[in-house]
């Protein structure tokens, strides 16, 4: 492990494809190692098992890393028909089995009765805690703990193929979806029971698994062509309005004072300053102006100028 004295102030997003056999954490102090970055974090996790678009904050743009952990997830999933797991996935114990007699229509018509709102109850194998403890921990010892159930929003399920015992879809989900849930529902709606096989995330909100970057890339890869590779700080909030502000009004808005605009609509912008200075969030008050909402440290300078 590095000395904390060798990490490096870095401001940035990487979008990063994870591989699978490794948890979320673990990719991410891999690439921190390999960026000696002083301070990194990421906008949700993915299980050890699944695959794809893992984007990590690096100093200044972990301010906004919430923006993803409530954005919309797109999946595509393998899921298995006929064994049910004590995980829900590929990497639990056989719990129970059925002969599996389902065609091409019956897994679309069941797909169907997932789409929209529905409710999920959240599998023992997962990070959710109680009491402080994950609740996967008491999974392991053996405990089954009451859940309350969770609203979540499927916005589309689409069969992409098929076999005699498996399928694969597509899902469009809003956060908090436990995709290794939803396998289960299917399967036992099929009769059949199911497990989740295979998982790799595709794209979240904005940000599609095509940009992001392998881990075997950015290990084969020279310091100078991985710092190719990071994005500007805004990145996670480059869906938002863009202000450009007068050097008076950025000195305002840094001192934490609202400045006087001509707001009609509530809501967070993107805030710039000098030569497109990326300065943080501001939020709109119809009336009265724009207030100062997260804003980066000052001092930062790598990265920072803002993306278009």
């Amino acid at each position: 492990m590095q000395r904390r004295s060798n990490w490096q102030a870095l401001d940035g997003v990487l979008l990063l494809d994870k591989p699978g056999g490794m948890t979320s954490n673990t990719a991410l102090q891999k690439v921190r190692r390999l960026f000696n970055a002083a301070k990194a974090g990421h906008t949700g996790t993915l299980d050890p098992m699944a695959t794809g678009l893992l984007p990590l904050a690096f100093g200044e743009a972990t301010k906004f890393s919430q923006m993803l952990l409530d954005a919309d997830k797109v999946y595509e999933a393998r899921v298995s028909l006929g064994v049910e797991t004590d995980t829900g996935d590929a990497d639990g114990q056989q719990i129970a089995s059925a002969p599996v007699a389902v065609d091409r229509e019956g897994i679309v018509a069941a797909l169907k009765r997932f789409e929209g709102e529905i409710e999920q109850i959240p599998p023992m194998y997962s990070a959710l805690k109680l009491n402080g403890k994950a609740l996967y921990e008491y999974a392991r010892a053996g405990i089954e703990v009451e859940r309350a159930p969770r609203r979540v929003c499927m916005h589309a399920l689409e069969l992409l193929d098929a076999g005699p015992d498996w399928f694969v879809m597509r899902v469009h989900c809003s956060k908090g979806t436990y995709v290794r849930t939803l396998a289960i529902d299917i399967g036992r709606v099929l009769g059949c029971g199911a497990h989740l096989a295979a998982l790799r995330r595709t794209a979240i909100a904005e940000f599609d698994v095509g940009q992001a970057t392998p881990l075997e890339v950015l290990e084969s890869e020279a310091p100078g062509q991985r710092m190719a590779h990071l994005c500007p700080a805004d990145t996670l909030v480059a869906h938002l309005e863009r202000r450009e502000l007068s050097a008076e009004q950025a000195d305002a808005m840094l001192q934490g004072r609202t400045i006087a605009t001509t707001e009609t609509t509530t809501g967070l912008v993107r805030i710039y300053g000098a030569e497109g200075r990326f300065l943080g969030l501001g939020e709109r008050f119809p009336g009265k102006g724009l207030s100062p909402k997260r804003l980066i440290a000052t001092g930062a300078t790598m990265n920072l100028r803002g993306s278009d």
